[in-house]
């Protein structure tokens, strides 16, 4: 985090002094700079002083005016100043969350900040979209460029893809023609992917599409996914939720994880509590059903090739595709197994 050279709450509570007494409760109120950490909304206030949402939203923007236009502001500006370089080099856009995590950690900090970003005249807000989240620039040239590249990246990344962060990185900059080299940097490009709200980074540090399996990350099902994914081959449910545990601090029961296991069809039973990720191209069902997908594939087999092929599949004893082999209603022998009616 950031150290500012100022302190946000005392500069705010200088700006807002300059205010009649309603506005600058209206303002206070709003966002949040009084013994109240939660802004209120425009219907509460105006319920409290008998007029509407529209009228409070009105005497609101007056106040903000008058503020941006007082000697007051004029005072303060080595932190706008201060504030306003600093986003520069952090690469001129940021979310409005990054930015705010950048520079404050409690919240009645964050709310004095969020402040002087709105009645500071070199920020420029803009709202959350289906492409981008809440943001804040110093810079709209830049920022158009930035959203221009990073709308390319969006149209490019499939829903499949699970990239890592140097890989989508160096994607971002080969579509930023447009910026300025000195904003070129792999730190700035990082900061500039927060700004989407199409493609995210999971708990892993790997980036996808927001729908993407293994990107949002909601539940248990979704943390064993990734735990499978990182481990790269089957493991038993008690491995999966030791695995949950471990790479992200969450508490997974193992009965818990196993019926999530049973319940998405992501996952697939190999063998006696193991589970593979169905995207391996382990098949669904019992041993018998994977004999009878192999000869039908493969045609005649002798026992040998098909007890290697199914153990391919299945984490079973040898003994068990043997029994299921000599099942005569779908097999028959001639010298090697094949299909019945084959």
């Amino acid at each position: 985090m950031i150290k500012l050279p100022f302190k946000p709450v005392q500069v705010s509570k200088r700006l807002v002094a300059v205010l009649p007494e309603r506005s600058r409760d209206v303002v206070v109120s709003r966002y949040g700079l009084g013994s109240k950490a939660r802004g209120e909304t425009l219907d509460a206030i105006g319920k409290r002083y008998g007029i509407t949402r529209e009228r409070v939203r009105q005497i609101e923007n007056h106040a903000t005016k008058l503020i941006q236009d007082s000697p007051a502001l004029t005072k303060e500006a080595s932190s706008f100043v201060w504030l306003e370089n600093a986003i520069r080099e952090l690469g001129g856009v940021l979310s409005e969350s990054m930015l705010l995590d950048e520079f404050a950690k409690d919240t009645e900090t964050r709310n004095h900040l969020y402040f002087l970003l709105v009645v500071g005249q070199p920020f420029i807000s803009a709202k959350e979209t289906p492409d981008f989240k809440a943001r804040w620039s110093v810079d709209p040239e830049l920022t158009k460029a930035v959203e221009s590249a990073l709308k390319q990246v969006h149209g490019t990344v499939k829903h499949s893809d699970v990239l890592s962060e140097d890989k989508l990185v160096e994607h971002v900059m080969s579509c930023l023609t447009k910026v300025n080299t000195k904003y070129r940097s792999k730190d700035t490009v990082r900061r500039w992917l927060e700004l989407s709200n199409c493609i995210m980074r999971n708990p892993l540090g790997d980036w996808g599409r927001a729908s993407a399996p293994g990107i949002r990350v909601k539940n248990i099902r979704d943390h064993a996914y990734l735990a499978l994914k990182r481990h790269g081959s089957p493991m038993h449910f008690r491995e999966v939720a030791k695995s949950i545990e471990k790479l992200f601090g969450k508490k997974a029961h193992e009965a818990t994880t196993h019926n999530e296991l049973i319940k998405d069809g992501r996952f697939v039973l190999v063998g006696r509590g193991i589970y593979a990720l169905k995207e391996w191209g382990y098949r669904i069902g019992p041993v018998v059903e994977i004999i009878k997908h192999i000869l039908k594939e493969s045609g005649p087999l002798t026992r040998e090739e098909i007890m290697k092929r199914v153990s391919k599949e299945r984490y079973v004893k040898p003994n068990t595709i043997i029994v299921n082999l000599q099942n005569s209603s779908f097999t028959k022998k001639d010298g090697k197994y094949s299909l019945k009616g084959t």
